[in-house]
């Protein structure tokens, strides 16, 4: 840990920090008499209303600033490093690690394997809990940080350790029980391997972490995803119909216990198993209010839901010109969002809408998701498709915060590619709506 993951970036006009005098550039070393280690230290001393921060200013001095604010109050401050500290890597070796899968010559980042608990709080990702130590299991108690969201696979404490390769990994029911005990939130996920940690080992694991119930707040059931890079790893693969079938039946047996001891369902099964099953999906009510939408759990009926209440809202305009438009996407969401799409058409005749499903030639075709799709399988599929006036892509296959797709193909090099104005749609049912009705414009 250095100085410099402490050096604030921004200063929010108008906030308490601008008011006491701090400054971009600033390097926060003390609050209260306490040296910070990174930003969870910051949270919790920054809530008080009274705080006595030291500061390492640009010209070396050191300087200590008074505040007094309301408690809870935030200061108004972000730092250069969002943790306020380096970024644990992971040191497991997980049988179906995706990093392990890419392809190289990507860029480096796409290679670092995150296992840090803080970014559990901060960004809502999936951890093993292998890194932390006892003192991080205490500080997390201390200052009460919740949810966690653990990645389990397995409660067996030999097969949790053969699946992570770590044989320190066999300990997680200890873990999760001393975070229960304590009052601390948690929801898990389980990255399901056929022949491995399904069957009985998967009753097993629902069972032990439906024990924690209502600190455990939620499961889900993912099925493992593989690349065509696995040359060399462990010999997985990909769930068959009969079987995703098999693990539906096993967490329905399990959301109709749950119900019956704690009134919720608890487990649920990501979209990808009612795909590979060619199952309907299940009704809204089931998902428990979408506590695991990020694991891809419930998105695509709550996509459905808001886009048949968003379509609801609309009324014919008689003026309304032709147009035709296409939506490209994954294989996992296409026929959902062909449905959408007929529905609408049906509603509004003068519109075409093209739904293309892309196929995933890059990492291979076991992988439908379309935050998986990079631009050259997008110009590759596509360029001899008629598209129409515009062409809308699921946000998703964007890198965060970026206009380039995983391969570093960028928007711009799409567009001219395949000569068409390129719209990112939001994640929502009422953006889906607005985007090919024209009402509302993303542009990319």
């Amino acid at each position: 840990m250095g100085k410099q993951s402490h050096k604030i970036s921004n200063i929010q006009p108008g906030s308490v920090a601008e008011q006491v005098g701090l400054e971009t550039g600033d390097i926060l070393l003390e609050m209260n008499g306490t040296v910070l280690y990174d930003i969870f230290d910051y949270y919790y001393y920054s809530d008080e209303d009274v705080i006595d921060v030291k500061v390492l200013k640009s010209d070396g001095r050191e300087v200590m600033v008074h505040i007094e604010k309301e408690e809870g109050e935030d200061l108004g401050v972000s730092f250069e490093n969002g943790l306020m500290d380096d970024y644990k890597s992971c040191h497991n070796k997980c049988i179906f690690c995706f990093i392990d899968q890419m392809p190289p010559g990507m860029r480096d980042t796409l290679y670092f394997k995150d296992d840090d608990t803080r970014l559990s709080f901060l960004q809502g990702n999936y951890v093993t809990l292998t890194n932390m130590k006892e003192e991080d299991m205490k500080r997390i108690i201390s200052y009460h940080l919740a949810p966690i969201n653990i990645s389990v696979h397995a409660t067996d404490p030999d097969l949790r350790c053969e699946m992570l390769h770590n044989r320190f990994a066999g300990d997680i029911l200890d873990k999760i029980r001393m975070l229960a005990d304590a009052g601390i939130e948690m929801n898990a996920q389980i990255v399901c391997c056929p022949g491995i940690n399904d069957g009985k080992q998967l009753d097993k694991t629902i069972e032990d972490l439906l024990d924690f119930y209502p600190y455990m707040q939620s499961l889900s059931v993912v099925p493992v995803g593989l690349t065509k890079f696995r040359e060399g790893l462990y010999p997985l693969r990909t769930f068959r119909k009969d079987e995703a079938e098999v693990v539906l039946e096993q967490i329905g047996r399990w959301q109709d216990i749950s119900m019956e001891r704690h009134g919720v369902h608890f487990v649920q099964a990501s979209d990808e198993w009612y795909l590979l099953a060619e199952r309907p999906l299940p009704p809204a009510e089931l998902y428990d209010g979408y506590l695991q939408l990020e694991n891809g759990v419930g998105m695509l009926r709550l996509l459905q839901d808001e886009f048949a209440e968003a379509l609801e809202e609309k009324h014919r305009n008689p003026f309304m010109r032709k147009r035709e438009i296409s939506i490209a996407t994954g294989r996992l969401a296409g026929p959902f969002i062909r449905q959408m799409c007929d529905l609408l058409e049906k509603k509004f005749p003068k519109i075409k809408v093209h739904v293309y499903e892309i196929v995933n030639d890059f990492f291979g075709r076991d992988i439908t998701v379309s935050g998986l799709i990079t631009g050259q399988d997008l110009i590759a599929q596509l360029k001899d498709k008629p598209l129409g006036e515009r062409l809308l892509l699921p946000q998703n296959m964007l890198r965060a915060e970026e206009q380039d797709f995983l391969d570093d193909v960028t928007l711009e090099e799409l567009k001219k590619s395949l000569q068409v104005q390129v719209d990112i749609v939001k994640s929502s049912g009422q953006d889906f709506v607005d985007s090919i009705l024209g009402t509302v414009r993303s542009k990319g």
